[in-house]
């Protein structure tokens, strides 16, 4: 897989752009890039070695955009290498920031964005091993972050994942994530993209078991499963 990973300077607005395009629609197979609008990270590339862990390692947290220290997760016995963004099995990882309906702060969280993207690619080597890690992720250690659409690549697939933090209510997110079908070009900017999804099929759609139930506990949605739309229920414009 070849990831496009830049980092533009324009100017202090927290805007990013995600392409997607999947091994049917390039000659090179599966791209991802992504723009980050902000002079903080202009220039900036970070490396994780793979490596070797004892029982009771730990790793320390720190917000991505802040700087600021979260705590500490435990480690597992072994971690991948990563480089930017992708790790040593081609798996990448890009986000854009959509915002959402805020439930009020998360006090217990311990990771933002974008440590789960790293500890992520420290951890699983496909899309379906990413799925599944973040959500252990986000509902063990919770999600001190906005609303954040994750762009998730391998060599085969590529998935967008759409995240909502539970605020006060609750540690952890709601979440779903669709997959691009093959030989399709898609991107996102700022904008939650999943409307209604597949229940039946996690080849194509997996979700968090109660992203529909939460939305009826804070009072966003009446209908029925089929008709419910992640978008159209969390998305808040951001400026």
């Amino acid at each position: 897989m070849f990831a496009i990973l830049s980092f533009i300077a324009i100017n202090t607005a927290t805007a990013c752009t995600n392409y997607l395009i999947t091994p049917g629609a390039s000659t090179d197979g599966t791209l991802i890039s992504y723009a980050a609008d902000s002079g903080a990270m202009y220039g900036t590339l970070g490396f994780y070695p793979a490596k070797d862990h004892a029982k009771n390692d730990v790793k320390e947290i720190y917000d991505w955009d802040s700087g600021n220290y979260l705590g500490t997760i435990p480690q597992p016995p072994h971690t991948y290498k990563v480089v930017g963004n992708t790790n040593e099995f081609q798996l990448t990882i890009a986000e854009t920031t959509f915002g959402g309906i805020q439930f009020g702060p998360q006090k217990e969280a311990v990771m933002d964005y974008g440590a789960h993207i790293w500890t992520t690619l420290q951890r699983a080597k496909n899309v379906s091993e990413a799925i599944t890690v973040l959500d252990e992720l986000m509902q063990t250690y919770g999600w001190a972050s906005d609303g954040e659409s994750f762009s998730i690549g391998d060599p085969n697939e590529l998935w967008i994942m759409e995240i909502v933090g539970k605020g006060n209510a609750s540690l952890g997110t709601v979440w779903v994530a669709q997959r691009i079908p093959d030989g399709a070009i898609s991107g996102h900017a700022n904008q939650a993209r999943i409307r209604t999804f597949a229940r039946n099929d996690p080849s194509t759609s997996r979700y968090s078991a109660d992203v529909v139930d939460f939305a009826r506990s804070q009072g966003l949605f009446k209908g029925k499963d089929a008709d419910f739309s992640f978008s159209g229920t969390f998305q808040t414009l951001k400026n």
